[in-house]
């Protein structure tokens, strides 16, 4: 009896014992009213949170929002008084959370999101297309998946997109190549298909869609609407057919790696057009013929490296040479004769004994479409360089 006497008064008084959560929520007082109303939010995406390992969640408490560790404040461009939650970067925080939908998109003044290196999954929300402030969006290296996030199309301010080392999939819609974008990093993801043609010109500075599973040629209109760009990173993919002339318009390039497809074909003379390039890769393709002496000897000021491992080129001549004596250009395991480091006789005959393709329009690959100084006015000398280099 007395047992049951003392349940019953215990349970009075948890029943009669005041919410001091709740309370403590009313008791907050916030510095800008843009504070109070994303403070909810931030708690419902904490409590999201399974894993913390640097235990930064445990910052997020309290009215003084701009001190939660990843968050910073500044004043909305809409008003220079306000306070409002301006960026995230939450870069390295290896946070779990089975979805950023609820967060990202109700963070109205958001300008910046850096979530690389975290374990955020499910897919981008299409509401962010609402965020009219944001510039720039990194989600690289988490579990995100699902088509490309296509709101990312109707955002005209976005200029860095980062989606690297998700497991994206599906097609890459063509409109995004004409986005204002200064940055556009989809690498090692699972996109496939062939790359769309675009319309019109790129701003792009720096892409790059390596390790995916893209295939197809390479599009045309992509290399000739993008001379602005400096690096461009189509390495481990599934292209096909021959390298189209328009590379040579790439003349801002300082990088341009198309290794570990399946290209093949000649090399293009309009490589000769690259003035600033430094580092070219096509390595692990399946290209043949000869080494253009034209491009080993207007290219080798300027050139770091030049690797052409792995293919089935037959020739180098003396300019090559050079380069190859430099350490700049790479031809080990093709199909040069007397020539260390090839590929074994039987390997070279039975490739080209099954090698039925030839690039349609082969007269493309002898066009220079850029007129330097660097490049001899004459065709003829540009084939066939006058004099051979000094040893």
């Amino acid at each position: 009896m007395k047992n049951q006497l003392l349940l019953a008064i215990f349970l009075v008084g948890a029943i009669a014992l005041p919410d001091t959560s709740s309370r403590e929520e009313e008791r907050l007082t916030f510095i800008d009213n843009r504070l109070e109303l994303v403070y909810p939010v931030i708690q419902r995406f904490k409590s999201l949170i399974t894993l913390d390992p640097f235990k930064v969640t445990q910052t997020w408490i309290g009215s003084d929002v701009c001190s939660y560790r990843g968050f910073h404040c500044d004043n909305p461009p809409d008003n220079k008084t306000a306070v409002t939650v301006a960026s995230i970067d939450f870069n390295g925080f290896q946070l779990f959370a089975p979805s950023i939908e609820g967060f990202i998109d109700l963070l109205p003044d958001l300008a910046l999101f850096h979530v690389n290196s975290n374990n955020f999954g499910g897919t981008v929300p299409s509401k962010i297309v609402n965020l009219k402030y944001l510039y720039e969006l990194d989600i690289s290296n988490n579990k995100f998946t699902g088509q490309f996030p296509t709101a990312v199309v109707d955002m005209p301010g976005l200029t860095f997109l980062d989606i690297r080392f998700n497991s994206f999939s599906g097609s890459i819609p063509p409109q995004i190549f004409g986005q204002n974008l200064d940055v556009l990093f989809i690498n090692d993801n699972t996109f496939t298909a062939s790359l769309p043609e675009i319309p019109g010109d790129s701003h792009i500075l720096f892409l790059t869609l390596a390790d995916n599973k893209f295939n197809g040629p390479l599009p045309r209109s992509i290399l000739r609407s993008m001379s602005t760009l400096t690096e461009v990173l189509f390495l481990n993919n599934d292209f096909t057919g021959c390298i189209p002339y328009e590379i040579g318009l790439l003349k801002g390039a300082s990088i341009i790696d198309i290794g570990g497809n399946k290209l093949t074909g000649s090399l293009p003379l309009s490589l000769m057009c690259l003035e600033k390039v430094k580092q070219l890769n096509f390595a692990g393709n399946l290209l043949f013929g000869a080494i253009p002496e034209a491009v080993c000897m207007l290219l080798r000021d300027n050139l770091v490296n030049l690797s052409l491992s792995d293919n089935y080129f037959t020739h180098v001549g003396p300019w090559c040479k050079v380069l190859v004596d430099r350490g700049v250009l790479d031809i080990r395991s093709n199909c040069i004769p007397f020539f260390p480091g090839q590929r074994p006789i039987e390997e070279c005959a039975e490739f080209f004994v099954k090698q039925k393709y030839y690039c349609p329009h082969a007269w493309f690959h002898s066009f220079l479409p850029c007129k330097y100084s660097h490049i001899p006015s004459s065709p003829s000398s540009a084939f066939m360089p006058m004099l051979a280099p000094s040893p």
